[in-house]
């Protein structure tokens, strides 16, 4: 009973921690500030252009911006339509983790067994690990790249430095992978047996005098006693004899 308690203060501990992580990952889609730079023209106007997975944006020191959607989604580089979609896959992921990990949980008691709702409980697990990592691929890949393009020295055009929303997705996406690794632990361990469980058989052989066989008993009876059939070839020649001479026949010319 005491374990039961912990592992379901667990699960609710690990529950939170993954909600939080899909809150931030969430946050990240609609804000701008995955990319920004500043460019000061003037003493008194400075510009600040800023971008993120769907659009670019600029704003000065008067209050007024301005942002423009990308104008093709076919003239987009590979990259940003791979971060696009890794963006959504966490999303949707994290969500579908949070239904199964509810359906599964200790505290709720909407599934049958405590087996199956183990089980269910590492789906929403796994789940979660897809979310996280999803994430933590979009963000470190689009931060790779600013990066990259702000150290070269080759690199003409604007360059750009890392906005507050990457660091944001990525607390939550280490919030994702790390909740749904400790969660996984728990219910896999408990929802899915493993080998070891098992007991061996061993194998126990005993020999006649004419054949020899072998049994598989299982490993838990510890004492066996196996009796061979009694058999001795000396009375079996004996009883012979005697059956032979017990059925001698005799005929009219043995008594002349």
């Amino acid at each position: 009973m005491v374990h039961r308690t912990v592992v379901m203060y667990m699960e609710i501990g690990c529950f939170v921690s993954c909600l939080c992580g899909w809150i931030l990952v969430c946050s990240t889609l609609p804000t701008e500030y995955w990319t920004f730079s500043e460019v000061g023209s003037i003493v008194l106007t400075t510009s600040n252009y800023f971008s993120n997975l769907w659009k670019d944006c600029i704003s000065d020191t008067t209050g007024v911006s301005d942002c423009k959607d990308y104008p093709s989604m076919l003239g987009l580089p590979v990259y940003l339509h791979a971060c696009r979609a890794l963006a959504v896959c966490a999303v949707v992921t994290g969500f579908f983790g949070g239904v199964l990990t509810l359906i599964g949980m200790k505290c709720t008691k909407i599934g049958g067994t405590e087996i199956i709702n183990a089980r269910v409980t590492f789906a929403g697990a796994l789940t979660y690990l897809v979310s996280g990592t999803c994430g933590m691929i979009t963000y470190s890949w689009w931060a790779n790249k600013v990066v990259r393009e702000y150290l070269d020295p080759h690199f003409r055009a604007q360059k750009f430095e890392i906005g507050a929303a990457i660091f944001v997705g990525w607390g939550g996406s280490v919030l994702l992978i790390s909740g749904g690794s400790v969660l996984s632990y728990f219910s896999g361990k408990e929802g899915i047996p493993s080998s070891s469980t098992k007991r061996p058989r061993r194998p126990v052989s005993y020999a006649t005098a004419r054949t020899k066989r072998t049994y598989m008993l299982p490993a838990s009876s510890s004492r066996v006693t196996l009796v061979p059939p009694l058999f001795y070839e000396g009375r079996k020649s004996q009883a012979t004899g005697a059956t032979s001479n017990t059925r001698r026949t005799f005929n009219r010319d043995s008594f002349v």
